[in-house]
Parts: structure tokens; C-alpha cells; sequence
């Protein structure tokens, strides 16, 4: 006799049947993605402490937990941590791939020059695979000011080249007038200056990275970084403060996306000046 009622409909798993089946994907970065609940879609950047951040096209960025709640092309998915083993070839901070051979080369003769601690801290952390590769090193000098000296004292040339990055190298500016000087000088064949507008390499590390709408306008004749710190609202009285604010700010920087592209072009342009053959 056939059971017109078929089986019992409050046994083990009655919840789940006919439940629609969600695909699980691992959540790798670069991958596009819209969060269901508003709408908001953008490109994985990174995985921390069991939550997704994700940027849109605007260049603004959300953390959201893993899980569900996702969509890709219209179909929920579940996000979930890759797994450990890499897929494919692995990239660098600074975006390239990551070479077969490891092991840093012997230093060469050549060198990046920056002005300061923080600016050589943020280059290393974005490029500094690449630059062990290269065998490169970089050397901060402690101001732009402090160039001619060393220029002197260490003359560059056909074997020695000399890439240099310089902060606030605008027209008009003594940054600029230091450079133009240098450069129609004896030594300008053997080297190469380039910089960005802004005012200190904090400012190169894009706001939305940092947390923060813009970077705060400090006005001419005070301390810039301590002026950041007061208006940002974090400590500023001590050498020690804006030593973590630095800290703080060079955390949030993981990958090239979190550097301004002013940036990003000028020290890839001194890259290739002191590794071409």
C-alpha cells in the first residue's frame, strides 16, 4: 500500500530539505564580491582575524566577517579562509610576482636614496622583496639637504647609480631647487631624482587604508606631523607619539593599493634606473 504522505516531516533534517545550496569560496584577494544586505561590492584587499575587507571602485573600503551574506554574479555565496597552500604564482607587496630563487643577492654598488626613517620603512615595506632580489639597498639621508654632501663625499657613476626619492617636489619648492641644482651638475648622469607632491610620506598612504576621510590640513609654520596627530585626535606631545603614529599608520599598509599611485610610479621608476644593465 503506498504512503500518500510520504515520510515523516518532522524527522532528522526536515529544516535543511529543499533548502537551496550555498557555494562556499575562498575568500582570495582580488576576488569581486557583493555584500548582500546593502548592495556594496568591491574587490577582496585582505583577510584579518576571521573578517573580509573589501574596496569598491571609488577606492572606499569596508571589513565585513566571513560567512554568509555574499553574492558573485547574482548567487549567494559563502566566504570562507583560504587554504594555506598558495594557488598559482604568488605576488609581492609591491604587486609582482614573487621570483623562483629567494635568496637575496650580494649588494650592489647601487642604491635608492630617501629622505628620512619613515620614508625607507614604507619602501621597504611595499618593494623590499623586490629589492633583495635586486640586490638594491636603501640608505635614508636624513633630509634632501644632506644630498650634496654625500654626493661629494660618494660620488655616483656608471657603476655606482643613484636613484633618489624626495618628499613635497613641487615647482617652486626648495626640494625642487636642490634638485634641478644636482641634477645640472657633474653627477646628474648618474643618477636620477624624482619625488611626490606631498608634504610627508604619511600622506602617500591612502586615507581610506589609514581609516580616516582625508589627511588633515595643517597650516604653514607648524610641526606637520604633530599637526596631523592633534586634529586626527591621537597623541602628539612626545617624539614617542608620532613614532606610534607612524607604527599605527605603516600596519594599515599591506599591499600597493594601499599606496597613492604618485608613489607607486615614482619608486618603480627609480627601481628600474639603478637595476637597468
Amino acid at each position: 500500500m503506498d504512503d500518500r504522505y510520504g515520510t515523516d516531516v518532522l524527522a532528522a533534517g526536515w529544516r535543511e530539505r529543499g533548502a537551496k545550496k550555498v557555494k562556499t569560496v575562498p575568500a582570495e584577494v582580488d576576488l569581486v564580491v557583493e555584500v548582500g544586505v546593502d548592495g556594496f561590492c568591491g574587490a577582496i584587499t585582505r583577510l584579518e582575524a576571521g573578517n573580509v575587507e573589501l574596496e569598491d571602485g571609488k577606492g572606499r573600503r569596508r571589513i565585513f566577517p566571513l560567512g554568509r551574506g555574499f553574492m558573485i554574479d547574482g548567487e549567494p555565496v559563502e566566504l570562507v579562509v583560504p587554504v594555506s597552500a598558495p594557488q598559482g604564482r604568488r605576488r609581492t607587496a609591491s604587486g609582482s610576482f614573487v621570483a623562483e630563487e629567494q635568496r637575496a643577492r650580494v649588494a650592489l654598488p647601487h642604491r635608492i636614496l630617501v629622505e628620512g626613517k619613515h620614508d625607507a620603512e614604507l619602501v621597504e615595506k611595499v618593494w623590499g622583496a623586490d629589492l633583495r632580489v635586486e640586490g638594491v639597498a636603501v640608505e635614508f639621508l636624513e633630509g634632501v639637504d644632506r644630498l650634496p654632501d654625500l654626493l661629494r663625499d660618494e660620488p655616483p657613476g656608471p657603476d655606482r647609480r643613484y636613484g633618489v626619492l624626495v618628499d613635497h617636489l613641487v615647482p617652486g619648492s626648495k626640494e625642487s631647487r636642490i634638485a634641478q641644482t644636482i641634477e645640472r651638475g657633474p653627477h646628474g648622469a648618474h643618477l636620477l631624482i624624482v619625488g611626490h607632491p606631498f608634504i610627508d610620506v604619511w600622506q602617500c598612504v591612502k586615507p581610506a587604508s589609514v581609516g580616516i576621510r582625508a589627511w588633515p590640513e595643517v597650516p604653514r609654520g607648524e610641526e606637520w606631523k604633530a599637526g596631523v596627530c592633534r586634529r586626527l585626535g591621537w597623541p602628539h606631545a612626545e617624539h614617542a607619539d608620532i613614532a606610534r603614529a607612524w607604527q599605527h599608520i605603516l600596519s594599515r599598509v599591506t599591499t600597493f593599493r594601499d599606496i597613492e599611485p604618485t608613489l607607486l610610479g615614482r619608486v618603480e621608476e627609480l627601481i628600474d634606473f639603478v637595476t637597468s644593465p
